[in-house]
């Protein structure tokens, strides 16, 4: 076991541990750190405490000193020189005639570096792009290239459900989703439907599926044969929230089908859940593997 404190470098960011070096830290405080990217200030998002040595990338950094008002300020120049550079960046990007969207500057805490954080649909050669912004900024300079997945939690938004993007907003890393949770969590295998506005599946397909493989264990799924009161009969549809099962009667198999709770029913066999091939082919663009 090792004391650890957990700091962030972004309001939504992965958090990394570092040994407090004996003092305690309260959530929210400032501190000075260092990681790959050289001298940074970050935030305590995570108080003193102990974790197993197994969950520890070692060797495990020593925080450097708790931040001062003066460090606060320059993080915060930092952030408006950003601003800056995001606008001169534009205009070289521009003039070289690249196909790439700028989405994010990042200053490292001692200005040594300058991240550009971009997407691109392919392989750009931005060398002559690089000099230029070293002669401007006079600072090593790194281009980035990133993900749409990383380019919606760097802008922000608002998803189709009317509230602000889970992964702008609380989700710290990204999980890979697939088509096959949509279907099990009986949606509707539109595009439109189940992607956000990055393009790709909605990532709370992943943090929800937990809940919906507990209820596929208690409910029959489509296909499923079942005993009811009014006789064995094949599940046509289910609602795995409200527990409510549609069932087709074998011997009135023209008649309205029955509407039953799944407790109200015993289960003879189940059935799987299986995905058409022209439904995996005309959605694949949007499943992030």
């Amino acid at each position: 076991m090792a004391e650890v404190i957990g700091v962030r470098f972004k309001e939504v960011g992965k958090i990394y541990f570092f040994d407090p070096d004996g003092q305690a830290l309260k959530k929210g405080e400032n501190v000075i750190v260092e990681t790959a990217r050289g001298i940074e200030c970050g935030e305590v998002a995570l108080d003193n405490h102990e974790v197993d040595d197994s969950k520890i990338i070692k060797p495990l950094k020593m925080m450097i000193r708790k931040a001062t008002e003066e460090d606060v300020k320059k993080m915060r120049e930092n952030r408006a020189k950003e601003e800056s550079a995001f606008g001169i960046c534009l205009e070289k990007i521009a003039k070289h005639g690249l196909d790439m969207k700028l989405v994010d500057v990042e200053y490292t805490f001692d200005n040594s570096k300058i991240l550009f954080f971009y997407t691109a649909p392919s392989r750009v050669d931005f060398r002559e792009l690089v000099k230029d912004l070293a002669s401007v900024f006079r600072a090593r300079i790194e281009l980035r290239q990133i993900g749409v997945r990383d380019e919606s939690k760097m802008l922000g938004g608002l998803g189709i459900c009317g509230r602000p993007f889970c992964c702008s907003v609380f989700l710290s890393d990204f999980q890979p989703v697939s088509i096959k949770k949509a279907k099990e969590q009986g949606l509707s295998l539109n595009a439109g439907k189940i992607s956000g506005a990055c393009g790709r599946l909605m990532c709370c397909l992943k943090y929800e599926q937990e809940s919906y493989d507990h209820l596929l264990k208690h409910t029959p799924k489509v296909g499923a044969i079942v005993e009811t009161e009014a006789g064995r009969g094949e599940v046509i549809e289910n609602n795995l929230l409200t527990g409510m099962l549609k069932i087709r009667l074998a011997r009135r198999p023209e008649a309205a089908p029955v509407v039953v709770h799944r407790k109200q029913v015993k289960l003879i066999k189940d059935a799987q859940i299986k995905i058409e091939k022209e439904e995996l082919e005309a959605l694949r663009e949007i499943e992030d593997n």
